[in-house]
């Protein structure tokens, strides 16, 4: 059953990706998913010296879904290189780096030295919504996205380079080109929409940073759209993110046009989910008679 798909000049042995911040650097899930079995690893974003995150309670749940204020909580490039990975590498899965800045030359630094270090990909985080600098500036702003996009090009030579796109947007479809004119080798979409909560009894915010990432099913039908819109827009491999549950959940972002998709929250309700999904996709082909997942990218009849 041949589940391989290209995301630039890479190679995944399938579509099924993790989606970072959801599946740590990896080791953190071994024991529960065969590593080698994935498309690619998304390790939890990586900035240039390391971050603690927000102040607690960072993550509540809410109807379908959950809200995240993680704050991006990570080790640092330093430690990264030095101690995560090196055990990826014992791996015959891909190794793709979300990197995150608050400046473009902090970006471009983490992006030379990345590359440098052989990494198979490199995903920008332009989209996030739960820190005070940088974040999501870069991603609601096409101009300093395009510029941002440009400096981080001129310092990738072999990786592939993923732009992962703000839905907190008024039309994904012109951030879509702005990042392909910009030089992406792909997209990927959706981050976190921007959510709140409150405690009804004490009257307040059931997040310390008061706002939050809302993440899950809730989310789904609002990615596929963007998905959808994003595919018609550019010619380069898009990535779907949001709210993917199961195998079904991300065939249907393959039709409304995603190459691979990343699953994010699920990993935390089931720590085997993406093998599950892997698996149920390629039932899907084998019970369709597909001869490859061509036939399903973009293959939505909306006649």
């Amino acid at each position: 059953m041949d589940l391989t798909v290209h995301i630039g000049h890479l190679k995944l042995k399938n579509p099924v990706m993790t989606a970072s911040g959801t599946f740590g650097y990896g080791e953190e899930y071994s024991e529960f998913v065969d590593l080698n079995q994935l498309g690619a690893i998304v390790v939890k974003g990586i900035s240039l010296k390391p971050m603690e995150g927000n102040p607690s309670p960072r993550i509540c749940e809410t109807s379908c879904g959950m809200l995240n204020a993680i704050g991006l909580q990570n080790v640092g490039l330093k430690r990264f290189l030095k101690e995560k990975l090196p055990y990826l590498r014992r791996f015959d899965t891909k190794v793709i780096v979300n990197i995150l800045g608050n400046t473009m030359q902090e970006y471009k630094r983490l992006s030379e030295a990345l590359d440098g270090a052989g990494v198979d990909g490199i995903e920008l985080n332009v989209s996030c919504p739960n820190v005070k600098k940088g974040g999501i500036i870069f991603g609601t702003d096409k101009k300093i996205l395009a510029r941002l996009i440009g400096k981080v090009r001129q310092s990738v030579k072999k990786a592939v380079l993923i732009t992962k796109l703000s839905p907190n947007v008024s039309n994904i479809r012109e951030f879509s080109k702005v990042a392909e004119d910009a030089g992406s080798d792909a997209i990927s979409l959706i981050n976190t929409i921007t959510g709140m909560a409150i405690d009804v009894e004490t009257r307040k915010p059931k997040l310390a940073n008061i706002t939050g990432g809302l993440s899950g099913p809730a989310i789904k039908p609002i990615a596929v759209r963007m998905v959808w819109e994003a595919s018609k827009a550019v010619k380069i491999p898009v990535v779907g993110i949001g709210g993917i549950m199961n195998a079904m959940d991300a065939i249907e972002f393959m039709l409304a046009g995603a190459t691979a998709v990343e699953i994010g929250t699920a990993n935390f309700v089931n720590p085997r989910v993406t093998i599950d999904i892997i698996e149920g996709i390629e039932e899907y082909v084998r019970r369709k008679g597909l001869h490859n997942l061509k036939e399903l990218t973009g293959g939505l009849n909306a006649t």
